[in-house]
Protein backbone atom coordinates (compact mmCIF):
# COMPACT_ATOMS: atom_id res chain seq x y z
CA UNK A 1 0.00 0.00 0.00
CA UNK A 2 1.55 3.56 -1.04
CA UNK A 3 1.33 6.32 1.35
CA UNK A 4 1.86 10.02 0.36
CA UNK A 5 1.14 13.02 2.48
CA UNK A 6 0.20 16.21 0.59
CA UNK A 7 0.53 19.61 2.35
CA UNK A 8 -2.16 22.00 0.82
CA UNK A 9 -0.26 25.25 0.91
CA UNK A 10 -2.30 28.62 -0.03
CA UNK A 11 -0.31 31.49 0.11
CA UNK A 12 -3.46 34.06 0.67
CA UNK A 13 -4.94 33.83 4.06
CA UNK A 14 -7.78 36.18 5.61
CA UNK A 15 -6.50 36.59 9.09
CA UNK A 16 -2.71 36.53 8.32
CA UNK A 17 -1.75 36.77 4.65
CA UNK A 18 1.67 35.11 3.80
CA UNK A 19 2.02 33.11 7.05
CA UNK A 20 3.51 29.85 5.00
CA UNK A 21 6.10 32.21 4.54
CA UNK A 22 6.95 34.09 7.85
CA UNK A 23 10.39 33.03 9.33
CA UNK A 24 9.87 30.19 12.11
CA UNK A 25 13.79 29.78 13.43
CA UNK A 26 15.18 30.85 10.10
CA UNK A 27 13.25 28.60 7.65
CA UNK A 28 9.75 29.92 6.29
CA UNK A 29 6.98 28.04 8.51
CA UNK A 30 5.80 25.70 5.12
CA UNK A 31 9.00 24.33 5.23
CA UNK A 32 9.16 23.67 8.86
CA UNK A 33 5.43 21.35 8.45
CA UNK A 34 7.52 19.58 5.27
CA UNK A 35 10.22 19.00 7.02
CA UNK A 36 8.46 17.71 10.00
CA UNK A 37 6.35 15.55 8.18
CA UNK A 38 9.48 13.72 6.45
CA UNK A 39 10.85 13.55 9.89
CA UNK A 40 8.16 11.02 10.45
CA UNK A 41 9.40 8.46 8.36
CA UNK A 42 5.44 7.06 7.39
CA UNK A 43 5.31 8.25 4.07
CA UNK A 44 6.42 6.95 0.65
CA UNK A 45 6.51 10.81 -0.63
CA UNK A 46 5.87 13.98 0.90
CA UNK A 47 4.36 16.68 -1.40
CA UNK A 48 4.05 20.48 -0.96
CA UNK A 49 1.18 21.91 -3.29
CA UNK A 50 0.62 25.14 -3.68
CA UNK A 51 -1.13 27.97 -6.04
CA UNK A 52 2.39 30.26 -5.27
CA UNK A 53 5.57 29.97 -7.34
CA UNK A 54 6.83 31.93 -4.06
CA UNK A 55 6.36 28.91 -1.80
CA UNK A 56 7.21 26.77 -4.56
CA UNK A 57 10.55 27.64 -5.02
CA UNK A 58 11.37 28.31 -1.09
CA UNK A 59 10.46 24.31 -0.86
CA UNK A 60 12.31 23.68 -3.79
CA UNK A 61 15.14 25.57 -2.31
CA UNK A 62 15.19 23.40 1.10
CA UNK A 63 15.49 20.51 -1.00
CA UNK A 64 11.53 19.41 -1.01
CA UNK A 65 8.86 18.74 -3.70
CA UNK A 66 6.69 21.14 -4.83
CA UNK A 67 3.87 20.47 -7.44
CA UNK A 68 2.16 23.72 -8.48
CA UNK A 69 -1.67 24.34 -8.73
CA UNK A 70 -3.35 24.61 -12.21
CA UNK A 71 -6.54 25.38 -11.27
CA UNK A 72 -8.16 27.63 -8.32
CA UNK A 73 -9.60 25.94 -6.23
CA UNK A 74 -12.03 26.73 -2.69
CA UNK A 75 -10.20 24.35 -0.63
CA UNK A 76 -7.01 22.20 0.40
CA UNK A 77 -8.81 18.81 -0.82
CA UNK A 78 -9.57 20.15 -4.12
CA UNK A 79 -5.59 21.06 -4.58
CA UNK A 80 -4.60 17.69 -3.34
CA UNK A 81 -7.50 16.12 -5.34
CA UNK A 82 -5.59 17.91 -8.61
CA UNK A 83 -2.38 16.93 -7.43
CA UNK A 84 -2.89 13.30 -7.01
CA UNK A 85 -5.58 12.70 -9.83
CA UNK A 86 -2.18 11.09 -11.95
CA UNK A 87 -0.14 9.75 -9.03
CA UNK A 88 0.72 5.77 -8.25
CA UNK A 89 -0.66 6.08 -4.87
CA UNK A 90 -3.28 4.04 -2.47
CA UNK A 91 -3.70 6.54 0.49
CA UNK A 92 -3.08 10.24 0.92
CA UNK A 93 -2.80 12.40 3.82
CA UNK A 94 -3.67 15.61 4.27
CA UNK A 95 -1.30 17.49 6.56
CA UNK A 96 -2.08 21.33 7.29
CA UNK A 97 0.69 23.56 6.42
CA UNK A 98 0.19 25.79 9.34
CA UNK A 99 1.00 22.96 11.59
CA UNK A 100 5.02 23.32 11.36
CA UNK A 101 5.33 21.16 14.23
CA UNK A 102 3.39 17.71 13.63
CA UNK A 103 3.93 14.72 15.42
CA UNK A 104 4.15 11.09 14.30
CA UNK A 105 1.68 9.73 17.30
CA UNK A 106 -1.52 11.56 15.68
CA UNK A 107 -0.54 10.35 11.85
CA UNK A 108 0.14 7.22 13.10
CA UNK A 109 -2.90 6.78 14.71
CA UNK A 110 -5.54 7.88 11.17
CA UNK A 111 -3.20 5.78 9.48
CA UNK A 112 -4.00 2.66 11.32
CA UNK A 113 -7.73 2.48 10.45
CA UNK A 114 -6.62 1.37 7.37
CA UNK A 115 -5.52 -1.99 8.84
CA UNK A 116 -8.66 -2.63 11.01
CA UNK A 117 -10.62 -5.04 10.46
CA UNK A 118 -13.79 -3.04 8.65
CA UNK A 119 -10.84 -1.33 6.68
CA UNK A 120 -12.50 -2.26 3.34
CA UNK A 121 -15.56 0.03 4.56
CA UNK A 122 -13.41 3.13 5.17
CA UNK A 123 -13.11 5.71 2.72
CA UNK A 124 -11.21 8.35 4.60
CA UNK A 125 -10.09 8.42 8.10
CA UNK A 126 -9.95 11.47 10.49
CA UNK A 127 -8.90 12.39 14.15
CA UNK A 128 -11.18 14.10 17.14
CA UNK A 129 -9.89 14.75 20.70
CA UNK A 130 -12.61 15.13 23.70
CA UNK A 131 -13.32 18.47 24.74
CA UNK A 132 -15.25 18.84 28.40
CA UNK A 133 -14.96 22.91 28.57
CA UNK A 134 -18.32 24.60 27.54
CA UNK A 135 -16.71 27.36 26.08
CA UNK A 136 -15.41 25.50 23.84
CA UNK A 137 -18.28 22.84 23.25
CA UNK A 138 -20.22 26.23 21.76
CA UNK A 139 -17.53 27.78 20.19
CA UNK A 140 -18.43 27.60 16.40
CA UNK A 141 -14.81 27.69 15.71
CA UNK A 142 -14.66 24.07 17.56
CA UNK A 143 -16.30 21.51 14.77
CA UNK A 144 -17.43 18.70 16.44
CA UNK A 145 -18.59 15.36 15.44
CA UNK A 146 -20.52 12.45 16.59
CA UNK A 147 -19.92 8.72 15.81
CA UNK A 148 -22.00 5.54 16.14
CA UNK A 149 -20.73 2.34 18.25
CA UNK A 150 -17.69 1.55 15.70
CA UNK A 151 -16.37 5.28 15.51
CA UNK A 152 -17.87 6.19 12.27
CA UNK A 153 -18.91 9.36 11.93
CA UNK A 154 -22.37 10.42 11.76
CA UNK A 155 -22.50 14.12 11.66
CA UNK A 156 -20.28 17.10 12.19
CA UNK A 157 -21.13 20.73 13.57
CA UNK A 158 -20.34 23.88 14.48
CA UNK A 159 -23.25 23.74 16.88
CA UNK A 160 -22.76 21.58 20.28
CA UNK A 161 -23.88 17.66 19.32
CA UNK A 162 -25.50 16.10 21.04
CA UNK A 163 -27.64 18.74 22.08
CA UNK A 164 -27.47 18.69 25.89
CA UNK A 165 -31.27 18.65 26.33
CA UNK A 166 -30.31 16.49 29.66
CA UNK A 167 -27.42 17.72 30.44
CA UNK A 168 -26.92 14.77 33.27
CA UNK A 169 -27.35 12.19 30.56
CA UNK A 170 -23.45 11.58 30.19
CA UNK A 171 -22.78 12.73 26.86
CA UNK A 172 -19.32 13.02 25.74
CA UNK A 173 -18.28 15.95 23.35
CA UNK A 174 -15.52 15.68 20.73
CA UNK A 175 -13.75 18.11 18.74
CA UNK A 176 -12.93 17.13 14.73
CA UNK A 177 -8.94 17.44 14.35
CA UNK A 178 -8.47 18.58 10.64
CA UNK A 179 -6.09 15.79 9.63
CA UNK A 180 -7.33 13.36 6.61
CA UNK A 181 -6.20 10.00 5.29
CA UNK A 182 -8.17 9.43 2.20
CA UNK A 183 -8.07 6.33 -0.15
CA UNK A 184 -7.00 7.93 -3.38
CA UNK A 185 -10.47 7.32 -5.14
CA UNK A 186 -12.62 9.26 -2.15
CA UNK A 187 -10.81 12.74 -2.80
CA UNK A 188 -11.17 12.02 -6.55
CA UNK A 189 -15.01 11.48 -5.65
CA UNK A 190 -15.13 14.53 -3.41
CA UNK A 191 -13.45 16.77 -5.90
CA UNK A 192 -15.92 15.85 -8.94
CA UNK A 193 -19.19 16.21 -6.56
CA UNK A 194 -20.75 19.63 -6.13
CA UNK A 195 -21.45 20.91 -2.73
CA UNK A 196 -25.19 20.12 -1.49
CA UNK A 197 -26.74 21.92 1.17
CA UNK A 198 -25.22 20.80 3.85
CA UNK A 199 -21.66 21.83 3.75
CA UNK A 200 -22.82 25.09 2.31
CA UNK A 201 -24.78 25.81 5.57
CA UNK A 202 -22.13 24.72 8.13
CA UNK A 203 -19.00 25.60 5.79
CA UNK A 204 -17.26 22.27 6.92
CA UNK A 205 -15.96 20.11 3.70
CA UNK A 206 -15.80 17.19 5.35
CA UNK A 207 -19.85 16.79 5.14
CA UNK A 208 -19.74 16.46 1.71
CA UNK A 209 -18.54 13.19 1.85
CA UNK A 210 -21.26 11.93 4.30
CA UNK A 211 -23.98 13.60 2.28
CA UNK A 212 -22.85 11.39 -0.74
CA UNK A 213 -22.79 8.37 1.76
CA UNK A 214 -18.81 7.91 2.31
CA UNK A 215 -17.86 6.09 5.25
CA UNK A 216 -15.37 8.52 7.37
CA UNK A 217 -14.04 6.35 10.31
CA UNK A 218 -12.46 7.92 13.41
CA UNK A 219 -9.64 8.03 15.45
CA UNK A 220 -9.17 9.88 19.09
CA UNK A 221 -5.77 11.38 19.62
CA UNK A 222 -4.65 13.65 22.59
CA UNK A 223 -2.09 15.04 21.09
CA UNK A 224 -2.47 18.85 20.67
CA UNK A 225 -1.35 20.42 17.42
CA UNK A 226 0.02 24.18 17.00
CA UNK A 227 -1.63 26.12 14.34
CA UNK A 228 -0.23 29.31 13.32
CA UNK A 229 -3.55 31.62 12.16
CA UNK A 230 -2.44 34.90 13.63
CA UNK A 231 1.15 36.91 14.41
CA UNK A 232 0.80 35.71 17.77
CA UNK A 233 0.70 32.77 16.94
CA UNK A 234 3.73 33.18 14.93
CA UNK A 235 5.47 34.34 17.95
CA UNK A 236 4.03 31.44 20.43
CA UNK A 237 5.61 29.10 17.86
CA UNK A 238 9.29 31.33 17.53
CA UNK A 239 9.16 30.84 21.22
CA UNK A 240 8.02 26.73 21.36
CA UNK A 241 11.11 25.88 18.92
CA UNK A 242 13.40 27.65 20.89
CA UNK A 243 12.40 25.36 23.79
CA UNK A 244 12.28 22.28 21.47
CA UNK A 245 15.64 23.12 20.51
CA UNK A 246 17.34 23.83 23.44
CA UNK A 247 15.77 20.45 25.01
CA UNK A 248 17.20 18.47 22.16
CA UNK A 249 20.57 20.48 22.98
CA UNK A 250 20.40 18.86 26.30
CA UNK A 251 19.33 15.83 26.03
CA UNK A 252 21.87 15.33 23.01
CA UNK A 253 24.85 16.17 25.92
CA UNK A 254 22.69 13.81 28.39
CA UNK A 255 23.76 10.99 26.33
CA UNK A 256 27.02 11.78 25.64
CA UNK A 257 29.55 9.27 26.49
CA UNK A 258 31.84 10.65 29.51
CA UNK A 259 35.60 10.15 28.43
CA UNK A 260 37.83 10.21 31.90
CA UNK A 261 40.91 12.89 31.60
CA UNK A 262 44.06 12.37 33.31
CA UNK A 263 45.48 15.96 34.01
CA UNK A 264 48.61 13.84 35.17
CA UNK A 265 51.21 14.80 32.70
CA UNK A 266 49.37 18.43 32.00
CA UNK A 267 51.94 21.47 33.59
Amino acid sequence: MKIIAMIPARYGATRFPGKLMADLGGKPVIVRTYEATIATALFDDVYVVTDSDIIKNEVEKFGGKAIMSIKEHECGSDRIAEAVEHLDVDIVVNVQGDEPFVKKEPLVKVLEVFKDDDAKQIDLASLMQEITDWKDITDPNYVKVIVDENDFALYFSRSPIPYPRDKNAGARYFEHIGVYAFRKQAILDFYNLPMRSLEATEKIECIRYLEYGKKIKMAVTNTQGVEIDTPEDLVEANKLLKKEDKSSINNKFRNFPMVPVSYTHLR
